[in-house]
């Protein structure tokens, strides 16, 4: 049946829907009938009977018209649907009702109530009013009538304005989409889109001005960018990106959840024919406000390096006043010529010289003997390798020999620093040239294959597969969030200024070694600067691979923001031991080799680790007999050994003696006391996070080990500092001051990071959730808040390392107690 005509518009209008009327002749039933806006048609059609209307309006100069056609069928049977074909000026609209959706598995939902947006008219440079044309065409190929409902509409608010919210309702089965145009002072927005609800899952899209427009489930992501969507979601959209200075802003509902974290509901499974009307609408709000400026950019940059370069002017200042002060006291004659290192050294530790012998060194256990004793020819410069372990009977051997002099009781600096200072000193550098090889060798990859995420992001548009804080993300160029980016400089410019202290204090102390300053032969930590300078590097590859990781975050490349962190960690940890343990220390392989060991669990707890009890019962087994292992070795200085060549049993009679006198007949007293309370405070605590990881499997396990890292550092340099004071040791004005600013600025940088805005542990639409605006000059976030911090509180933990016993430069190594 025909709809009833409506008053037409005008004489011009009449004679169009007249002559589009003669010239659509055909069979019964194909006369295009006038159609009137808001009038709903009902009808019914069969395999003999098709029905054609004709829509006419009038569009002003200018404006941008929109028509949205509404259906309805009470029919169920999808072996003869009908069939809705909408023919415009440039283009052609079809669908079916009943609508089906394909979801997860091959299921299917059916719709029987569809409306969808026809591709608006562009608008026309004439200053007169032009005329359009809309026919719909309704068929179907049923034996029997179908009945329908048919409603066309002109949108009143098509067009979305600048800061101004605008409310919608929107379901699987009738999507929406917007016009919105850029103003002539904007060259950036984001689009704001929230809900009250979490499901229906949803996706927006914005896409260019052409037809068709893709919104539907299984076409919204054939152009333009798009998200998914539970509550929130914002898009950052720029004026370059679109020749026409305008653009589509596309909502679908999804079907079904999984895309969004949600489950499918138990009541659909198996059901193929169940309609879903109204059962799934979700009311949205989108807001489109202008994005920040390029003089917003120029100032976040300026901040960035301004900042970090106070650090800079600061070490000079410092530099400065301690060059002062020494020459003051020279020139009043308070300091005599052969002492003048010494009291540098004491007087400011970040620019005089550091031990260099005492840093975290490379050495060979094997070397510890055959080297060069202290106050050996300076022209006897051996490097054997190779102890010959041989029986002793002369008093001299007696104090000589390792095995001896580790067991004592009472340790000191001297005992455990008997190596030829040059010797050890060319040991410990590979560390610096180890660690150069390592971060070339795996930052080209890491950069090579961000590099091709952001380029995957950028050519399909999709981005769910990043996750960044989209309420705070500045692209510029080819990069989503440059502000994440921009971020980590402090890492790099504060580990170059690391290694610019480092290198000083090095060539002071290479000064002080060509004048023959007594302070620094056998006075004060064995000064070596291998390991810091290793530090530092591993500072300045942090920067790198954060900023890498940020170019793309997601759950498979989170381990390019924490491998050199561990490095970090590790690498504390072998400086903090070698200040006191120079002779005994790692070597770099076996402590790189470790570190890799460390990085391949990660990763294999990324890949395995989210519900395989096996991975975790596999893995806090190695944990605990790991820290077993190693506080065995802490715990005998390194000369643990159960083997026996002369005996197939000797090792397991080694074992016993070993548990019999240091577990049953010394339990009331060990030999070593401070090492034991040590020892068993780290073993519960490394034996609590095994059962931890066992029982609870934390899903980022990347930031897992990470914590059982940093909690082994701090508990081992909470140790150190009160040793280091029980035994009556001073801590100097520059050190204090460094512990101070490391705990400030450690606190304040964990609350911010704390702060979590994005999450990858959880899908995309989840980790959006969490988005918040900009906090410091509407460019950074929280999370570029903790870059900055933690990069200064990994400077002064480092100087805190540095500088922590300089008060020793001037005492007798025979004197600094051992712990």
């Amino acid at each position: 049946m025909a709809g009833r005509a409506a008053p037409a518009p005008g004489a011009l209008l009449c004679a169009l829907l007249c002559a589009a009327a003669a010239a659509a002749g055909g069979g019964p039933g194909d006369n295009p009938a006038p159609g009137a806006f808001g009038h709903v048609y009902r009808g019914a059609v069969n395999i003999s009977s098709e029905r054609v209307y004709a829509f006419a309006y009038r569009s002003e100069p200018g404006q941008v018209d929109a028509v949205r056609v509404y259906v309805n069928s009470s029919s169920e049977n999808l072996q003869y649907p009908i069939l809705f074909v909408v023919r415009q000026q440039k283009g052609v609209l079809s669908w079916q009702v009943p609508l089906i959706f394909r979801g997860l598995y091959q299921r299917t939902y059916n719709y029987q109530e569809v409306s969808r947006t026809l591709c608006p008219s562009e608008p026309t440079p004439e200053t007169r009013p032009s005329d359009q044309i809309i026919f719909v065409d309704v068929a179907s190929m049923a034996p029997f009538n179908i009945a329908y409902e048919l409603l066309v509409t002109r949108l009143k608010n098509f067009q979305l304005e600048t800061n101004k919210a605008f409310n919608f309702t929107a379901s699987p089965s009738q999507p929406q989409y917007f016009l919105y145009k850029f103003p002539q002072d904007v060259d950036s927005v984001i689009i704001n889109v929230v809900s009250d609800a979490a499901y229906p899952c949803s996706v927006v899209s914005v896409q260019d001005i052409v037809c068709p427009v893709y919104d539907l489930d299984h076409n919204v992501e054939f152009n333009g960018v798009y998200q998914s969507m539970t509550k929130q979601a914002a898009i950052t959209v720029q004026r370059k990106d679109f020749p026409g200075e305008q653009f589509f802003v596309v909502f679908v509902i999804k079907p079904e959840d999984y895309a969004c974290g949600g489950s499918v509901p138990s009541s659909i499974h198996g059901n193929v024919n169940r309609t879903w009307n109204l059962q799934r609408t979700k009311n949205l709000q989108v807001t489109i406000v202008p994005s920040i400026k390029k003089s917003v950019y120029v100032q976040a940059m300026f901040f960035s390096f301004l900042s970090f370069l106070s650090f800079y002017l600061g070490s000079v200042v410092v530099a400065f006043v301690h060059y002062i002060r020494v020459q003051r006291k020279a020139s009043a004659g308070r300091l005599s010529p052969e002492h003048g290192s010494g009291m540098m050294t004491s007087s400011h530790p970040i620019s005089a010289s550091t031990p260099e012998g005492s840093s975290y060194g490379a050495i060979d256990e094997s070397s510890s003997s055959g080297g060069r004793q202290l106050g050996a020819p300076p022209g006897s410069d051996t490097d054997s390798s190779v102890e010959e372990e041989s029986d002793f009977d002369t008093m001299p051997e007696i104090e000589s020999d390792k095995n001896i002099i580790r067991t004592k009781v009472f340790l000191y600096l001297s005992d455990l620093s008997r190596k030829d200072r040059r010797i050890v000193s060319k040991k410990y550098k590979i560390y610096f040239w180890n660690i150069i090889t390592i971060a070339v060798f795996y930052a080209l990859p890491v950069i090579q294959l961000v590099i091709t995420y952001q380029t995957v992001v950028n050519v399909t548009g999709n981005q769910d597969i990043c996750y960044y804080n989209f309420l705070c993300a500045h692209p510029l160029g080819v990069l989503s969030a440059f502000n994440n980016i921009l971020s980590n400089v402090g890492h790099m410019m504060l580990g170059f200024l690391f290694l610019l202290i480092v290198l000083r204090r090095d060539i002071l102390h290479r000064r002080a070694m060509e004048m023959k300053d007594i302070y620094t032969l056998d006075y004060g930590i064995p000064k070596h600067f291998g390991l810091f300078y290793a530090m530092g590097i591993a500072l300045m590859m942090e920067g790198v691979l954060s900023a890498c990781y940020h170019v793309c975050p997601n759950y498979s490349n989170f381990q390019f923001d924490t491998s050199f962190m561990y490095m970090i960690a590790g690498l504390c940890m072998l400086k903090l031991y070698q200040t006191r343990h120079p002779d005994i220390n790692a070597s770099a392989y076996s402590a790189y080799a470790s570190f890799a060991v460390v990085i391949s669990l990660a990763v294999l707890g990324v890949v395995f680790g989210k519900n395989d009890m096996w991975f975790w019962v596999i893995f806090s087994l190695i944990h605990v007999l790991a820290s077993l292992a190693l506080s065995t070795q802490i715990y005998y200085m390194g000369r643990f050994k159960i083997d026996d060549p002369d005996s197939d049993m000797g090792m397991f009679r080694r074992a016993v003696m070993v548990l019999y006198t240091d577990c049953i007949q010394q339990c009331s007293r060990p030999m070593y006391m401070d090492r034991m309370v040590l020892l068993i405070v780290g073993n519960l605590v490394n034996w609590s996070f095994a059962i931890f990881g066992l029982v609870y499997r934390p899903r980022d396990f990347a930031s897992y080990i990470l914590g059982i890292f940093i909690c082994n550092l701090l508990l081992y340099l909470a140790f150190y500092i009160i040793m280091k004071l029980r035994s009556s040791e001073k801590l100097l004005p520059i050190p204090m001051f460094c512990i101070v600013a490391t705990a400030v600025v450690w606190a304040a940088a964990l609350y911010f990071f704390f702060q979590t805005l994005s999450s990858w542990e959880e899908t995309p639409a989840e980790s959006r959730e969490k988005n918040r605006p900009c906090i410091l000059l509407g460019f950074f976030d929280d999370h570029d808040v903790w870059h900055f911090l933690s990069a200064a509180a990994l400077f002064f933990s480092f100087l805190v390392l540095l500088t922590l016993d300089d008060d020793l430069d001037t005492v007798r190594r025979d004197k600094i107690p051992v712990f």
